[in-house]
């Protein structure tokens, strides 16, 4: 069975309004309608960086004890959350999987190796 939902960890982790630090999370892939749906949003029309906002916002189903994600808690990210996080979805959108294809300096040799995530 292919695996559609992928574990991160923030490297700074999301703020709450009462202190709390949220770091631990899931995304999962994405679908045509996740990509297409917000270029009609007038956020994204009048900005068009705005569209990784609401695709991290329908794609991401937990970070730490939140309720709920939305674009308000996607805005609040710091933004080397928010650079990890586009380079996460990149990752298992386009592959299907975190891994990264790496090669050894040593013997030019060539393997994948599983992501851990930030902060383990």
């Amino acid at each position: 069975m292919q695996q559609t939902e992928f574990p991160f960890i923030l490297p700074q982790g999301y703020l709450d309004s009462e202190g709390n630090t949220h770091r631990e999370g899931i995304m999962r892939l994405s679908t045509a309608y996740d990509e297409i749906a917000p270029i009609r949003d007038p956020r994204v029309q009048k900005n068009p960086g705005y569209l990784v906002i609401i695709l991290l916002a329908r794609t991401i189903v937990q970070l730490g004890t939140l309720d709920q994600i939305n674009t308000k808690i996607i805005e609040g990210l710091f933004s080397g959350d928010l650079v990890y996080l586009q380079d996460f979805y990149q990752r298992i959108n386009q592959n299907g999987h975190s891994r990264l294809r790496v090669a050894c300096p040593h013997c030019d040799g060539e393997f994948e190796v599983e992501t851990i995530p930030v902060g383990e």
